[in-house]
């Protein structure tokens, strides 16, 4: 894709968030309907139905070619990397959504035959938006992000994970998480993967991880981090697969080898 193109998607996808996210902030102020999914801690309201049709409306009218990629389902059915695809979220962290009314974000990440080219990440209720394009660095509110500094250490460092994690679980070998927790300077959760990539880009956490998480959870943080020297893989080191549901560590290459090989092992 050509750079004159490129700019001109971003553009056009920074517009449409900035209108989501004006009109998540009415309707978060209006009665709204809650439901479950998988489970009854995997919530669903009737705002992220509605901001999903949003984007896919107007993508499929602006750019018939493109693919959509959804939580909610009312994009594509894509078994290929093959074109162009956005990846959505249109409320990532929907029970702070439905909770608290805040610490939630709308991420979109624009990928072009499997490569990540446009990252947003939007703090809706802060009005704080993270973009990224690749290959022009990361920025906070049209401010450039420094790149992460490369001499971190992991006892300096602040984590990101939940809690969950850290008992007893069919996933992850607790005993490696409590050590890892030990070993850094504090431990965090925000309730939304999509903020604690952008947090990790700008350098107020060092490092997030989880078990498991799907394509629209990660799609716009990865370009954002990789803007700033950052990495994301699979807990084992091995790359990301954009269409599936992942394992992930991103943070500071620093101390990407050091939690990967000393403190996650997977059962």
């Amino acid at each position: 894709m050509e750079r004159k193109e490129l700019h001109s998607l971003f553009e056009q996808g920074k517009q449409w968030i900035l209108e989501a996210g004006e009109q998540i902030r009415i309707d978060v102020e209006k009665p709204f309907e809650v439901n479950t999914k998988a489970d009854r801690k995997d919530l669903v309201t009737e705002v992220d139905e509605k901001v999903e049709a949003f984007f896919a409306k107007r993508i499929r009218h602006t750019y018939p070619e493109h693919k959509v990629l959804g939580e909610e389902g009312l994009g594509d059915e894509i078994h290929s990397v093959d074109g162009v695809i956005w990846v959505i979220d249109p409320i990532d962290g929907t029970m702070n959504f439905v909770h608290q009314r805040r610490n939630f974000a709308i991420s979109i990440g624009i990928y072009v035959d499997g490569e990540g080219l446009i990252g947003f990440i939007y703090d809706v209720m802060a009005d704080v938006l993270y973009t990224a394009i690749k290959g022009e660095g990361a920025y906070k509110n049209g401010e450039r992000l420094p790149m992460l500094g490369q001499n971190r250490k992991l006892e300096d460092s602040l984590l990101a994970m939940n809690a969950f994690w850290s008992m007893p679980n069919r996933r992850l070998d607790e005993a490696g998480v409590h050590e890892l927790i030990r070993k850094v300077r504090g431990t965090r959760s925000y309730g939304s993967a999509a903020l604690e990539f952008a947090f990790v880009a700008e350098g107020i956490i060092d490092a997030y991880i989880t078990m498991r998480l799907s394509p629209w959870d990660i799609a716009g943080g990865i370009v954002i981090v990789n803007e700033v020297g950052g990495i994301t893989t699979q807990v084992d080191g091995s790359p990301i697969n954009i269409l599936e549901k992942n394992t992930v560590i991103t943070c500071n290459r620093a101390v990407h080898q050091d939690i990967v090989n000393h403190y996650i092992r997977e059962k």
